[in-house]
């Protein structure tokens, strides 16, 4: 059965593209950035593509490229546009596939839906936790709200290592860590290649974990 992997994080800029690079790469598995606001010259599915060195893994068109870099839904109303859930439908392959949310999982996408609402009940859910000041608390929360909502979760530490914050939120959240990004001078094929083998073992067992029963 092949996997499918979503990426969010806990704030912006805490490592998702990176993390999306890695298990791509870890499992030659397909990208897709559904929703992208802003940077269209250089969206996050170029940055993933440059970083990528199998030539199995295939790269789905958004459904949503937004011209500025806000909120989704504050983009799209921008650009003179409604963001409809039901326009972003998941691209059809037969390989794996690594999805990359934007910023955390209540970003509105509308009035009334957030990134949350893309979330199929039987996606393998990736939250990147990067080290700040709050950090803690926007984890517990991401991890606590998919987990209350039946998703599987588990976690990659991204940044310089910070030994108390990784263990509470472990103690708390009591999900799977996958393992941590460091906090490299360059992030090149080489680098992310290193990280999909060193992943690719609790990715692996990640994936065939049993599908918590979901919670409307």
């Amino acid at each position: 059965m092949k996997s499918v992997f979503f990426v969010t994080g806990i704030s912006t800029e805490v490592g998702k593209t990176i993390t999306s690079a890695i298990i791509a790469e870890s499992f030659m598995a397909d990208y897709w950035k559904p929703i992208q606001s802003g940077d269209l010259d250089n969206s996050d599915t170029h940055k993933v593509k440059a970083l990528i060195s199998n030539t199995t893994t295939k790269f789905h068109p958004n459904s949503y490229a937004l011209k500025i870099p806000i909120s989704p839904h504050a983009s799209a109303a921008l650009d003179g546009i409604t963001i409809a859930i039901d326009n972003i439908q998941l691209p059809q392959t037969d390989n794996h596939l690594v999805i990359e949310g934007a910023g955390g999982v209540l970003v509105p996408l509308n009035d009334h839906q957030t990134i949350l609402d893309i979330i199929a009940p039987d996606f393998k859910t990736i939250v990147v936790s990067r080290h700040y000041l709050g950090s803690i608390n926007h984890t517990l929360l991401t991890v606590n709200c998919l987990k209350q909502r039946g998703f599987d979760v588990a976690i990659i530490f991204s940044g310089k290592e910070h030994p108390t914050t990784e263990q509470i939120i472990h103690k708390m959240t009591n999900v799977p860590i996958i393992g941590r990004i460091e906090e490299e001078k360059e992030f090149t094929p080489e680098i992310i290649r290193k990280y999909a083998e060193q992943f690719r073992e609790n990715l692996t067992q990640f994936s065939k974990t049993p599908a918590r029963k979901q919670v409307s």
